[in-house]
């Protein structure tokens, strides 16, 4: 627009106006004279016929220039506010960006107490981190809640089993009780032993899904070898051989629930296998630092779509829920819950043949 009106300006100005030439080849307008007849510089003036191209030329130049200096002009303040609208977007988007890193965080450490804690100018960024403070705090007491409500119902649960027990061992053994007393005591028992393992599992699985507080120095090894030597009864009435490659891998946290997931891994691995099957079980470290424990087994065939269903709590393989002498379907969410407390993660895989391989990788604290 500057340029069409600019050459508007010099078509008008130029209209009737004569040019001369200077001695250094410039072109310069030449005023009125009351003589125009009168002797001029030692370039003169311009005939008629070469007035219209002069004018031309410097009606050319001067717009030439124009734009060679407008699009200098047109470059540099193009930066400038490049430059300066990003670093105003840098600043108004810093605390969005914080707000969603702190979301992501708290999503794969799966802790609830984390805040923002924003402080700044009461804007729509503060009210928006102000907001998800108040969520995160509305969360964390719901979760804590049904962790307690958990708690509390399986330790009220404990005593009447408890009692349950004793009467019928008591009524087991009595000289003069019948065989068909003694039958049902046996088949009572071991109800009541299904339903104990159903309690502890469900504490297992609300102290599973509980932070930390407290961590010290584990070997996976070390644990891996000593939950082995304890199922090898268990392995051999099921015609499964255990085969173990237990290679360093220091882990931090809690042994006792660490414990516990290489039980629940090897018991699921031999209860869920086929005759003259096998467990392997193997722990590493990865070259990033990772303790890594794996339990890879033989058994049925599993879908893959169905894998991270086995991670729900009360799945089962097969989704039986009247098998319940296979398990509570508490096994691989207590092993899960227990990985992401320490702040590591479980995962499976089916194998081609049958059968699962089940990772948890324990970063080294």
């Amino acid at each position: 627009m500057t340029y069409l009106l600019l050459e508007a300006r010099l078509t008008d100005r130029f209209n009737g106006v004569a040019l001369e030439l200077t001695k250094e080849g410039g072109i310069v307008p030449v005023p009125d004279l009351p003589n125009p007849n009168g002797d001029r510089t030692a370039a003169g003036v311009a005939h008629s016929s070469e007035l219209r191209q002069l004018q031309d030329r410097y009606r050319a130049a001067t717009l030439q220039s124009l734009l060679r200096q407008g699009a200098l002009t047109l470059s540099l303040l193009t930066v400038i506010a490049t430059l300066f609208g990003y670093l105003m977007a840098g600043r108004v988007l810093r605390p969005l960006n914080r707000i969603a890193e702190t979301a992501q965080r708290i999503a794969s450490r799966n802790d609830l107490k984390e805040r923002l804690a924003f402080t700044g100018p009461r804007d729509e960024v503060t009210r928006l981190a102000d907001t998800f403070d108040s969520m995160m705090g509305r969360l964390e007491k719901s979760f804590q809640d049904q962790q307690r409500f958990i708690a509390d119902a399986s330790h009220e649960l404990r005593t009447p089993l408890a009692i349950n027990r004793t009467l019928a061992e008591v009524a087991m053994r009595r000289k003069t009780a019948a065989e068909d007393t003694k039958r049902l005591a046996v088949s009572l028992l071991t109800v009541n032993e299904r339903n104990e393992r159903l309690i502890n599992g469900l504490l297992a699985l609300a102290k599973g899904e509980t932070e930390l507080a407290d961590r010290t120095r584990v070997d996976l090894a070390e644990l891996a070898r000593h939950v082995v030597d304890q199922h090898h009864l268990q392995a051999a009435e099921a015609g499964v051989v255990i085969n173990l490659d237990a290679k360093p891998a220091i882990a931090s946290g809690n042994p006792v629930m660490l414990e516990r997931i290489i039980h629940n891994l090897l018991e699921n691995g031999i209860r869920y296998n086929e005759s003259k099957g096998w467990v392997y079980l193997y722990t590493f470290t990865t070259q990033e630092g990772t303790a890594t424990l794996a339990v890879e087994n033989t058994g049925p065939l599993v879908a893959t779509q169905d894998v991270e269903a086995l991670f729900q709590p009360f799945r089962r393989l097969g989704a039986d829920r009247t098998e319940s002498d296979r398990g509570s379907g508490l096994g691989l969410a207590i092993v899960r819950a227990i990985s992401r407390s320490h702040g590591g993660e479980a995962a499976a895989v089916p194998r081609e043949h049958g059968g699962l391989t089940v990772t948890v990788s324990l970063p080294q604290r």
